[in-house]
């Protein structure tokens, strides 16, 4: 178990439920034995910006929501844990979660950052967790 700062990526299918994403988050902070607390914002693709069960989970969770172009992810590419060619055909992206959640924490951090949880998926979202080396801190922050 860690207690570094987490960021998180989430991709999703258009009209993806903040239930659903909310009971995958769950999951994932308990398997891995991470805190909510830890959580400092939520990134994904500027496609799901206005997606509303993204932004009512943001919302609930009192996080802020982060979004990054295609173009703005793309030099994690060679980071992820898997590149999905479907995923690129819809959204210019081989993979949302896993590019949204390095490229938070590193905006955040200036450090580079590594995937702390790879891609965790249900049919409708994506998740992955990632974090930065210690003893970097941070607090949540709207911006």
């Amino acid at each position: 178990m860690t207690s570094a700062p987490l960021w998180l990526g989430f991709g999703c299918r258009r009209g993806c439920s903040a239930l659903e994403m909310g009971a995958l988050l769950f999951d994932v902070l308990s398997t891995h034995r991470l805190k909510f607390d830890q959580l400092h914002g939520i990134a994904s693709l500027s496609i799901k910006a206005q997606e509303p069960g993204l932004l009512t989970l943001a919302n609930q969770l009192q996080l802020p929501l982060i979004t990054f172009s295609a173009a703005e992810l793309a030099p994690y590419t060679d980071r992820l844990s898997h590149r999905s060619a479907r995923a690129y055909a819809a959204t210019g992206c081989f993979g949302a979660a896993e590019s949204a959640a390095l490229a938070l924490a590193e905006r955040r951090t200036g450090a580079s950052a590594h995937l702390l949880v790879t891609r965790h998926h249900t049919p409708m979202a994506t998740l992955a967790i990632a974090t930065v080396p210690a003893p970097y801190t941070a607090t949540r922050s709207a911006t």
